[in-house]
Formats: structure tokens, C-alpha cells, sequence
């Protein structure tokens, strides 16, 4: 069988069970079904009675995996039983091999999915989609609403622009991004985010604030401000475009009077998350970086504040009143959601829960008019 046509795909199926019976993982193939019933009964056709299908059937599925697989399956003769081919008994055996292994690991998995999918019968169940830009706060706050709240969170990263962006697309009912606080109103940072939001039809949530700054080896020896970036001297790991961390380094860059493209590598070295960023900083594949400060702690990282931003969340005003967002401005709200940022270095809770107006909340945010 030509390695290139070979192929696995798993699928799983919902059925309905019997009272009182216990269910237990099937690893089933219709292909290794069949040969195990033709080996047994040494015929097509008893075969086929065997599986309750029509010899019809049997024949066309064993041609149809002779095609797929390349090789013939069966040998058979006229006044003679058929026989698996060698290549059928090494398939056949060596799947009976795999299911003895694979058999307590799919069975783990069909629990885990049986009780995923009972939650869908629980109508106490709230289910909130989040898209916002990396940080290591947010998969705590996931932790809180589902243990204490019944509310369970898809969490999904992305930069700050993609996350307002799948907001506006209806592809998430939460956006999480950052800004820096003393963005101006014609920061980078500004001039990026303003298109995005909708006053009217946008509400924005307090959440947090961040400390982030340089991020660099111990014992070695960090830029002395951004501009120094254009000697080239550091290898400098960046965010990927459209994350607020590029976004806040563009502003910095802009601040320090530094176009992007004089700084050495700034888009060819790049990393998706803040954990990455110090990884790659760790390893030694770069010298240095921005980030947060929690990322450059956990990975016993060097770090000097540059900048303390506040992270909010924005919805839809239709949403804001809906159970899923009161449960997570109560959570926000909560001394334990306090209690956990208290717990990450460059961390600290900023007006959470509170729903915000963006002219308070972004000094930057500018009506294209005045308001009548």
C-alpha cells in the first residue's frame, strides 16, 4: 500500500442506549468488521448474513478498500473458500493490535465527551465566547466563572484588532484588548483601535491593568531606551501584526521617534503569545523583547516596566444585559478575581465589572463630531 494513500479519519456518532446498560467504547471500522467476519466464516456471503448485508454489499465494500488501500484483499477461487491475502491478515492483525492499545484511551475520551455534551441538558448552562488579545490573566478569570458561576467561557486568543473585529463579524459576544494609558489621540495605538468601536453599539467592560516593559536574559545587558534598537546590537523578538503588544510597540517606536522598519528583524522575528515572546528570549534565539511582566517572571526572566496599560472587555449592547455578561461582570467584580490577578507580578484589577464610558475610560477616543 503506497504510503501517500494512506490515511486516518476518526469520527464518533451519538446513539441512543438502553436502560441500564453500560456503555463502553466502540472502536469500530467497517473495513476490519468485514474481513473479521470473512475470516471467520470463509465466505462472501456468510460473511455478509453474518453482518445482517447482502453479499451485493460485502463484494462492493471489499472493492471499494481494495481500491483505497492499493492492494487486493481477498483470494478466492471457484469450489474454493475465500482467504484474507497476506497483506489483509498483517492489516487485520495489526488493527487488533492497535484496538488492545487504543482501547483505554478512547474510552476515556467517550466519557470525557458524554459528559461535555450532558452539560448541554443542564439550562442553568451559560456559554460565553471570548476572543481577546493574549494574556495571562484571562484563563484565570475562565476558571472562576466555571467553577463558582455555571458560566463557561470559550477563551480564544487573538490580537486585539482580530478580537473587536470577530465582535463586529458576530464570531465571538466578548472582545478583550489593551491600550496603553497615555495614548494620545494621535497615538498609534489610537489611530489603529478608533475604527473598530462602535459607540452606541458597543459597551465597555473594566477588567484590568498590565505592566509591560523590556523582557531580557539575566546578567546581560538590555537597550537603554527603543531607540537603541536601531544599532542592531539586540535581536529583537516582536509580536505578530495586529496584536496590541505590536500595536503598543509601534507606539513606543513612534514615541522614541523610530520607524519600524529601521529597527533590525522586526518582522521577521515573531511570536504569536507573551509566553513565546519569553521562551524565545529563554533559549537565547532572541536577546530581547517586550512584554508582560508575569510572562517574564514565570520564565525567571529579566524585566524593566516601560508602560501600564488597562485590558478591557467590550460586548454588543444587546448582550450587555443578558445572563452570560451579568454572571461576568459579577465575577469581575468578585474579591477572588482580585485575589488572582494579586497573584501575577505587573498585575492589578482596574474598575472591574464597571461599564464604562469611552470617553472616560479611553482619554484618546474622540467622536468624528460633536455630540448634539
Amino acid at each position: 500500500m503506497p504510503s501517500s494513500r494512506r490515511g486516518i479519519h476518526l469520527r464518533y456518532t451519538f446513539e441512543t442506549a438502553d436502560a441500564g446498560s453500560q456503555q463502553r467504547a466502540e472502536i469500530e471500522n467497517p473495513l476490519f468488521d468485514l474481513l473479521s467476519a470473512l475470516q471467520a466464516q470463509g465466505s462472501i456471503s456468510a460473511a455478509a448474513r453474518a453482518q445482517n448485508t447482502s453479499y451485493r454489499h460485502a463484494w462492493g465494500s471489499l472493492k471499494h478498500w481494495e481500491e483505497v488501500l492499493g492492494a487486493p484483499l481477498v483470494l478466492w477461487g471457484q469450489g474454493r473458500h475465500a482467504r484474507l491475502t497476506p497483506f489483509a491478515q498483517r492489516l487485520l492483525w495489526a488493527e487488533r493490535q492497535a484496538r488492545v492499545r487504543m482501547t483505554p484511551h478512547v474510552e476515556a475520551l467517550r466519557a470525557e465527551l458524554a459528559r461535555v455534551f450532558a452539560l448541554a441538558d443542564d439550562a442553568t448552562l451559560q456559554v460565553l465566547e471570548i476572543f481577546a488579545s493574549h494574556d495571562l490573566g484571562l484563563p484565570r478569570l475562565q476558571a472562576l466563572a466555571e467553577a463558582h458561576d455555571g458560566l463557561h467561557i470559550g477563551l480564544r486568543f487573538a490580537g486585539s484588532q482580530e478580537a473587536l473585529r470577530a465582535l463586529n463579524e458576530g464570531r465571538c459576544r466578548v472582545a478583550g484588548f489593551h491600550v496603553a494609558r497615555d495614548a494620545a489621540p494621535d497615538s498609534v495605538m489610537a489611530r489603529a483601535l478608533r475604527p473598530l468601536l462602535q459607540p452606541g453599539e458597543h459597551k465597555l467592560i473594566g477588567s484590568h491593568w498590565r505592566r509591560q516593559g523590556w523582557i531580557w536574559r539575566p546578567g546581560e545587558e538590555r537597550p537603554a531606551s527603543i531607540a537603541a534598537l536601531r544599532t542592531g546590537r539586540w535581536r529583537f523578538v516582536s509580536r505578530q501584526p495586529s496584536s496590541g503588544t505590536r500595536l503598543l510597540t509601534d507606539h513606543l517606536l513612534a514615541q522614541g521617534g523610530v520607524a519600524p522598519d529601521e529597527v533590525p528583524g522586526y518582522t521577521s522575528c515573531m511570536e504569536d503569545t507573551h509566553v513565546a515572546v519569553a521562551a524565545a528570549i529563554g533559549s537565547g534565539a532572541a536577546d530581547v523583547g517586550i512584554g508582560i511582566e508575569a510572562a517574564a517572571a514565570e520564565a525567571g526572566l529579566s524585566f524593566a516596566p516601560l508602560v501600564d496599560e488597562n485590558y478591557h472587555l467590550l460586548c454588543r449592547k444587546e448582550d450587555l444585559e443578558t445572563p452570560p455578561l451579568r454572571a461576568l461582570r459579577q465575577r469581575l467584580a468578585s474579591p477572588a478575581w482580585a485575589e488572582a490577578l494579586a497573584r501575577l507580578p505587573g498585575y492589578g484589577v482596574e474598575r472591574p465589572g464597571e461599564v464604562l464610558a469611552l470617553t472616560r475610560a479611553l482619554p484618546w477616543w474622540r467622536y468624528a463630531r460633536p455630540k448634539t
